[in-house]
This record gives structure tokens, C-alpha cells and sequence, in this order.
């Protein structure tokens, strides 16, 4: 008859499992950042923490993560109440929705995804009456595919000069989301398309860092870092598959 798993057990089996798989991750964002010239150190690993407990967090966290993603605001909020220990950032990579602003604004360090002038309003107003100015990335449907979210390339433009007035939200870079592909090389015109995008709104907007590009998943982020990626998001890769929700 088996032994019982006692709860030290899980924890150490959880824990050997996310080293080995950031071990795994942290390899091949090295070996694509050295195929292009840069160094890994100019890459940041959000890890997607969309469905998993916050004891996934921590671990990771231990084991040298300090940047985390979520998709839902709802789901995130008890988290970050849970474990928001000083150096760590978290990131909304999901839509953001205008009357979920005020809790974005108090929670998040980092918001990756704004898409709409209204939820950029609002935000930017929540965030002054919290005395903070926030990092935002502009999310653009490079690919144009309507189930995803993100302003049009041809509408960034006059998105990122409306975003770029207000005064509390820092607008950082780009973020866009990959078609679903089997070959990852598939995508590459996708990620190229935002950097060139970006290096247009360098000249556009110039009172702006743009210094960020996310982009890159689990099934391709190895491509996004030769095209110039400085954020890659990764879930699967580094908690294993997720419970459907």
C-alpha cells in the first residue's frame, strides 16, 4: 500500500517541477536572445498565473520570478492581496473594462493591455486619486482576428497620442497576442509588425520611452525574442497546463 503524499511532499514535487521547467525557459529565452545579438538579461519573463492557486506564485516567486500576469481581475485581486512582497510586479495582460479601473488602478503595477480610450480615461483618473502614474503597454491586433482584443495598427496612431496626454498612465510600449499556429515561425511577421510599429511611434511620440515590446507565448516566444521581444508571457510553459475555467 502506498504512503500518503503529506503536504511537504507536494510542495517539494511543485517546487522541482517549476525549477526545472524555468530552468527549461530561462535556456531558451538565453539561446534566442545570444541568436540575435542581445543579452537575456534584456528580456523579461512575466509568468501567467491564470488559474493557479497563489501557493504557484510563491514558489515560483523563491525560485528568482518577480514579474506575474493575470487575466482576470477578479481572480487576480485575491492574489495580489495574498502576496505582493516588495520587488514584485504584477501585471493585467487581460482586457481591461472600464468599470474595473478603480481596482486595476489599486492593484496592478503594470497594465499590458489597454485597448479602449474609455478604460484609458478612467484608469488614468483612478491612478491620480491614488497619487500613482502607471506603466501601460498599447495592445494591438496586429493579426486583425476578432476574437482577440487591441487597437488596429492603423488606428494606434491617434490611440497612443489620445493615451499619451494623460497625465497619471506612462505609456511604455506595445503588446500584442499571436494567432494560435502550429509553427511558430508563422508568427514572426506578426512580431515584426509591432516593432516596426514601435519604431514608428518613437519618431510619432517622442516624449515616450517606448522601450517595451510584449509579445511571445509559450508556443513561440523564442521568435518574438529574435524579433525584438523585451517581455514574453508565458503560462503553460512554466505551471504546466491549466484547469479549464
Amino acid at each position: 500500500m502506498a504512503e500518503p503524499l503529506y503536504a511537504y511532499d507536494v510542495e517539494e514535487q511543485l517546487q522541482e517541477r517549476l525549477a526545472a521547467n524555468l530552468a527549461h525557459v530561462r535556456h531558451r529565452i538565453a539561446e534566442a536572445a545570444a541568436r540575435v545579438g542581445r543579452q537575456p538579461e534584456e528580456i523579461t519573463l512575466v509568468a501567467v498565473s491564470k488559474t493557479f492557486p497563489v501557493e504557484f506564485v510563491k514558489v515560483a516567486y523563491n525560485l528568482g520570478v518577480t514579474d506575474f500576469g493575470e487575466n482576470r481581475v477578479q481572480e487576480a485581486l485575491p492574489k495580489i492581496a495574498a502576496f505582493h512582497p516588495s520587488g514584485l510586479r504584477w501585471h493585467m495582460v487581460g482586457r481591461l473594462q472600464s468599470n474595473k479601473a478603480k481596482k486595476v488602478a489599486e492593484a496592478f503595477d503594470w497594465i499590458e493591455s489597454l485597448e479602449s480610450w474609455h478604460s484609458a480615461q478612467a484608469l488614468s483618473r483612478h491612478a491620480g486619486a491614488l497619487g500613482r502614474r502607471l506603466p501601460v503597454l498599447l495592445e494591438v491586433n496586429v493579426a486583425g482576428e476578432a476574437s482577440k482584443g487591441g487597437v488596429s495598427p492603423e488606428a494606434l496612431p491617434d490611440f497612443a497620442r489620445q493615451v499619451a496626454a494623460l497625465p497619471q498612465l506612462e505609456v511604455q510600449g506595445l503588446m500584442t497576442v499571436a494567432p494560435l499556429v502550429s509553427n511558430a515561425e508563422e508568427v514572426r511577421p506578426v512580431f515584426r509588425t509591432l516593432r516596426e510599429l514601435l519604431e514608428r511611434l518613437r519618431s510619432l511620440l517622442p516624449q515616450c520611452p517606448w522601450q517595451h515590446l510584449s509579445m511571445g507565448m509559450t508556443d513561440d516566444y523564442w521568435v518574438a525574442i529574435e524579433e525584438g521581444a523585451t517581455i514574453v508571457r508565458l503560462g503553460r510553459a512554466i505551471f504546466g497546463e491549466r484547469s479549464r475555467q
